[in-house]
């Protein structure tokens, strides 16, 4: 899909001026400056609102409720129940031009949180541990900040508050799909659009690259049947436990010795359930995990030499075995002259050493849907306080951002957006309905 993007989309999106420096003039960045102060304390208690109450995917009744009222209250034209609780919002500029958009994710995660903040989860067991809360307070401000300088918009900004990013719940469907399905991207036709995630890394510092930047994933379930018996009479039974260890073992080196090494793959196995007493020869083991990898290529290759070593090993022992793998999602793409367009813009806010090259992550993102449809642009943003010297890792119960990288997510947003419109509007602009 990222090679199919059409060439009059990508020009789009690219503009005239690739590299071209930033467009906002003095006088507007000021005005940015102003508003973000302005509105800075009302979006830390929004932040601290969402992050109190944290609601699981396709679940975000409340979140959604909070960020409708908030956009409608900005007079943007608003539309909620989007893929179950999304939220999309237009805010229309005062000059005619192009549709780009910012995305942001609204879902907590199923975790019991354990920072002392004062504004810790209400809800036991939810958490807002991968920085959603961050996300969605960013782009709220961001839409404070551009419908107070709307005359200066050259075209319109769609907002996109998508919730499942971390996958919707089985039997549903969810997350940036679904938002696509139902044309979040459509009416008016969005051009390019830009999304980040919170990072342990710095705040005042991002990290960005073209090409891929985070892994393909998908999921795969394996069930080992053997033959139950009794545990001091092995001999009459077919160890299902014993193949799932041999598989579990084997796999392993479809990683470290069937994928070249400089094209990153990861095949982890996360859940193991089997057997039913300590004297008992287990008869059916389940195995499930995920793959990640950066290209498409061991996307493809990787299942069938794992399902290759399952049915090697299962039926030299006599046991029979099913090996069910689902692709989930594709690898996240930054688009590489959308990228080199953009790129300026963050370096004309933050200064040359503060942005950073993004080494691949294996860890993945639902964004990568928006990016395989039209030029996407996505960062990391530091929220590790400076004078820490590490911080909780994302998805961890004692995950705790430092606050002040809003204030510069907004920031950033704010000038990657108007750049974007500019260095677009003399395209022709899209259509007017929404």
């Amino acid at each position: 899909m990222r090679n199919r993007i059409p060439a009059a989309l990508l020009t789009l999106a690219v503009g005239l001026s690739p590299l071209g420096l930033t467009a906002v003039d003095t006088k507007t960045a000021l005005k940015i400056d102003q508003e973000i102060e302005k509105h800075n304390l009302e979006i830390i208690k929004i932040r601290r609102f969402i992050h109190m109450n944290p609601e699981l995917s396709n679940r975000e009744y409340e979140t959604s409720k909070l960020v409708a009222a908030k956009l409608s209250s900005l007079d943007l034209e608003v539309k909620t129940g989007v893929a179950r609780t999304g939220v999309v919002a237009l805010l229309r500029g005062g000059q005619p031009g192009p549709t780009v958009a910012i995305r942001a994710d609204m879902d907590a995660l199923p975790i019991q949180e354990t920072t002392s903040v004062p504004f810790k989860s209400l809800n036991p067991g939810l958490m807002h541990a991968c920085g959603h809360d961050i996300h969605t307070s960013i782009a709220l401000g961001v839409a404070m900040v551009l419908s107070n300088i709307k005359d200066k918009i050259k075209g319109n900004v769609k907002f996109i508050f998508q919730p499942a990013e971390e996958g919707a719940p089985q039997d549903e469907e969810g997350g940036a799909a679904l938002m696509i399905k139902e044309g979040v991207l459509d009416d008016p036709t969005v051009g390019a659009i830009f999304g980040l995630h919170v990072w342990p890394e710095d705040v005042g510092q991002v990290n960005f690259s073209t090409g891929d930047i985070m892994a393909g994933a998908d999921w795969f379930e394996i069930t080992i049947k053997g033959k139950g018996a009794h545990g001091a009479r092995p001999q009459e039974g077919i160890d299902a436990i014993v193949l799932a260890a041999e598989i579990i073992t084997t796999l392993q080196s479809v990683i470290s010795r069937s994928i070249d090494p400089v094209d990153p793959a990861v095949l982890t196995i996360g859940k193991i359930e089997g057997g039913t007493r300590s004297n008992i020869i287990a008869e059916k083991v389940t195995l499930e995990g995920t793959v990640r990898a950066l290209s498409e290529t061991n996307r493809k290759k990787i299942p069938q030499l794992m399902e290759s070593v399952v049915k090697g090993i299962t039926q030299s022992f006599g046991a029979t075995s099913t090996f069910d793998y689902r692709p989930t999602l594709p690898s996240v793409y930054n688009h590489p002259e959308f990228g080199q367009t953009m790129l300026p813009t963050l370096i004309g806010i933050l200064g040359k050493d503060k942005v950073l090259p993004l080494q691949p992550q294996m860890v993945a993102e639902d964004f990568s849907f928006y990016a395989q449809k039209i030029p996407g642009f996505f960062f990391f943003l530091g929220v590790k306080s400076p004078s820490q010297t590490t911080t909780a890792a994302l998805h961890s119960p004692n995950f705790n951002p430092d606050e002040r990288s809003i204030a510069v997510g907004i920031k950033l947003m704010c000038h990657l957006l108007l750049d974007s419109l500019d260095k677009q509007s003399p395209l022709e602009p899209p259509p007017a309905s929404f």
